[in-house]
């Protein structure tokens, strides 16, 4: 008597190809045994009934850092980015809930010590690595396939607070139900692992390991992964430089070349620069008392030009003597009469960059 056996699979709400995370959730895998033999000299055969069973649901994923380096930030600053990336472990096309924590130092590379706000979680929709404002709008990972990933993105605002350096914050992804096109599924709830399994049914089984050890917040068999990085609060000070000429624009005698006697228009020209790349200056405040024997030349303060080398190549916006603000401009100043004062204001000097204000005297 010989046996052999033949086999089938089927399957229901899922397609037949081969992953590296196993074959998919709902396969039906169906097998029949075959037996021949002789009797008296007569060959007869005989066939068993079909032993069917399910593939079931092994939920599994990874959240990584990506790239695992903090994101340098300035104090003041929006929409820093730090930037994650979900695999789909799991034998099956799955949705992922996304969810931004702050976390006291769990799982960070230093020392937690404030809160960024207006924090935001969003999908890498064209698959460029880059957060696009505006294009990157899907809040949650939609019909993932097997072995997939996804690059997901913490977008946060920056408070401005003394002393702050890390603020730490994880992504939080959760598997849950897929299916349906551009509708958000609901978390997966695991099968009892008490009750016996039935070949017909499609069990949810949670294969997922802790992904940031005892002392985070993930735990094993939840179906959920969580990744840390921080916000590192950068440079604390700019190299900034300011370099003052003085140009005679007229003395009312020469047509060229003009010279610095009494009645003399003098332009004074000062040039700032901060040489830091990439950290910005804030809040500048540039003060000038006119020296004696020099009269002010009433709204003469110009804020924002061209300079180089302490000579004003195009002269800025025009501000007000009286500190009022002009319309558009985003820049401030004044001149203070009693002190003798010209004061400059320039919310922020990009590193790297400088800017020329200028104003005029005659020489009494």
């Amino acid at each position: 008597m010989l046996l052999s056996g033949t086999a089938a699979i089927a399957f229901f709400g899922a397609g037949g190809t081969a992953y590296a995370s196993g074959t998919n959730a709902g396969t039906i895998i169906s097998n029949q045994a075959n037996a021949s033999y002789t009797v008296n000299g007569t060959p007869a055969t005989v066939q068993s009934n079909t032993a069917t069973f399910v593939v079931d649901r092994k939920v599994n994923l990874t959240v990584v850092a990506d790239p695992n380096v903090n994101t340098i930030v300035n104090l003041g600053q929006t929409n820093a980015v730090m930037t994650f990336r979900v695999t789909n472990n799991t034998n099956g096309t799955q949705d992922f809930l996304l969810n931004a924590n702050q976390n006291l130092g769990a799982g960070g590379t230093g020392t937690d010590n404030f809160d960024v706000t207006n924090v935001r979680v969003f999908v890498d929709s064209n698959n460029n690595g880059v957060y696009d404002a505006g294009v990157d709008t899907a809040t949650f990972i939609d019909e993932l396939l097997p072995d997939a990933s996804a690059v997901v993105f913490i977008v946060s605002d920056v408070p401005t607070i003394n002393g702050a350096n890390y603020a730490t914050v994880s992504l939080n992804a959760t598997v849950a139900a897929g299916g349906a096109q551009g509708t958000q599924g609901a978390a997966l709830i695991p099968t009892d692992l008490n009750l016996i399994n039935q070949n017909a049914d499609l069990d949810i089984v949670f294969a997922d390991n802790d992904s940031d050890g005892l002392l985070g917040a993930d735990i094993a068999r939840n179906g959920q992964g969580r990744a840390y990085l921080e916000y590192e609060v950068g440079a604390r000070a700019v190299n900034l430089s300011i370099v003052k000429t003085s140009t005679v624009l007229t003395d009312g005698v020469s047509t060229l070349n003009p010279k610095a006697i009494p009645g003399a228009t003098v332009q004074y020209c000062l040039t700032v620069q901060n040489s830091t790349l990439l950290v910005p200056a804030s809040n500048i405040s540039l003060t000038d008392v006119i020296p004696a024997n020099t009269t002010y030349v009433p709204g003469s303060i110009k804020v924002g030009g061209l300079g180089t080398g302490g000579v004003c190549l195009l002269n800025g916006f025009s501000v007000n003597d009286d500190g009022s603000p002009v319309p558009l401009s985003p820049y401030s100043g004044s001149f203070n009469a009693t002190t003798k004062t010209v004061t400059a204001g320039i919310p922020t000097l990009l590193g790297g960059t400088s800017l020329a204000v200028s104003f005029q005297v005659l020489i009494n």
